[in-house]
């Protein structure tokens, strides 16, 4: 059986990203580290939308993160579940709305 390609332990190794680009790694970092900063959004809703968007990303090195994150934030199995709910429902809308450029093309084609 051979190995899956998503293995756990590469999470750790996030950030070695920086040693093939050491400038723009630090800049990511920076850039990410400051998102997450309490502001207009508290750490804890801020987690609760990363855990949502890990999911319709469907990043699986995210959604571990971001689990054990809401987790130790106090966020519940129920909030965890509702969010990725939204997430759900805001990507197949985003997906059956471009429906409408198919429906638009078909109307030009057919014209």
């Amino acid at each position: 059986m051979s190995k899956p390609y998503y293995d756990a332990a590469d999470l750790r190794k996030f950030g070695k990203i920086t040693e093939w680009s050491e400038e723009l790694g630090t800049k990511f970092f920076d850039y990410y580290g400051k998102v997450f900063e309490e502001g207009a959004l508290t750490a804890r809703e801020k987690s609760l939308i990363a855990l949502a968007v890990a999911h319709t990303e469907q990043c699986p090195y995210c959604i571990d993160a971001y689990t054990k994150d809401t987790l130790q934030r106090g966020i519940t199995k129920e909030q965890m579940m509702e969010a990725i709910h939204v997430g759900a429902a805001i990507k197949s809308g985003a997906t059956l709305v471009h429906g409408v450029q198919m429906m638009n093309k078909v109307n030009k084609l057919d014209g």
